[in-house]
């Protein structure tokens, strides 16, 4: 496999560090249930100073022409009428970067480059984010309080995330089927999460356009508490965004993949819930992280990568 420069196979886990267009370029045909990630929000973030990293770009242009390669190669990987989720936001311009104080439908642009690969845009969740928290953490001027007082044009509403699902064409040969036997996120609707009665309940709290009921700090990095010496993923995805994707979207033993695979948030949750997982990372201290999380997240359950399950 090309531009590989480390690699961990286990029976139910694959991690890769190396770039996620040429990883993904080795990957079988149809061989992937589903891909749930949090690609680079362009250039709004670097995460490191390589060449294939997509954060590291001159412009918005230039990420998504990097980004399109992947999004082709996902479509040959993903199998027919199975799904793909990215998780994003919108982006907040800058005077001084973009010439003027906005926001940049990076949301659109995401989906337009799937749609022009051939991807169905299936659906969308909008997920409540605290504005004050955002406002205490960038202090952004639009969220500002006291611009309300001096001048509201230039107020606005906080940037919410997004879970933005694509689905390619074709039939879906291994239908995902049956009740939901557990609740994932915050506030409950009332009812014992293994409660088998009340699906019904789960399903319309997920079915719900606006997620209110994902706790921001349920993350990986949260949970691993690493030490201080470590290095912090900038932007960690919830643990309870990725497992309702998985919930809704895969069946038990289906192989999930995350070309982003960070410090292994999606593999951490495939692997609690018997999913086998395929994680590519570029950066090397993330990598590094990643196989330590995955080791520990590791079930018992044998399970062979891109074959039947083992006895």
């Amino acid at each position: 496999m090309e531009q590989v420069l480390d690699q961990i196979v286990t029976d139910n886990y694959s991690l890769y560090h190396g770039d996620c267009v040429d990883v993904t370029a080795q990957l079988p045909d149809n061989s992937i249930h589903y891909s749930i990630f949090s690609p680079p929000f362009a250039s709004l973030y670097t995460y490191s100073n390589s060449d294939r990293d997509m954060g590291n770009c001159k412009n918005d242009a230039e990420f998504s022409q990097h980004f399109q390669y992947l999004v082709k190669e996902l479509y040959r990987v993903i199998k027919p009428g199975r799904l793909v989720s990215f998780h994003c936001m919108n982006l907040p311009t800058s005077k001084a970067r973009d010439g003027y104080i906005g926001i940049k439908d990076f949301r659109g642009n995401l989906i337009r480059s799937f749609q022009a690969e051939g991807w169905i845009y299936h659906s969308e969740v909008c997920i409540w984010k605290n504005p004050v928290t955002a406002m205490q953490r960038t202090k952004a001027l639009g969220l500002l309080h006291k611009q309300v007082c001096k001048d509201s044009a230039m107020s606005r509403q906080g940037i919410p995330d997004y879970l933005v699902t694509m689905r390619k064409p074709g039939a879906n040969d291994e239908p995902v089927s049956g009740e939901f036997t557990e609740y994932v996120g915050d506030n409950h609707p009332g009812h014992a999460k293994t409660d088998t009665g009340h699906s019904i309940d789960i399903w319309q709290r997920y079915a719900s356009p606006v997620w209110m009921d994902i706790n921001p700090s349920d993350t990986l990095q949260y949970q691993s508490a690493r030490d201080n010496d470590d290095e912090r993923h900038i932007c960690p995805l919830q643990l309870q965004v990725i497992e309702r994707g998985l919930q809704l979207w895969t069946n038990p033993n289906d192989i999930v993949l995350d070309p982003f695979n960070g410090i292994g948030s999606t593999g951490h949750v495939a692997l609690k819930t018997d999913r086998r997982y395929v994680g590519i990372e570029l950066k090397e201290s993330y990598y590094r992280a990643a196989a330590k999380n995955l080791t520990n997240a590791a079930n018992r359950k044998q399970l062979s990568l891109f074959g039947e399950a083992a006895a």
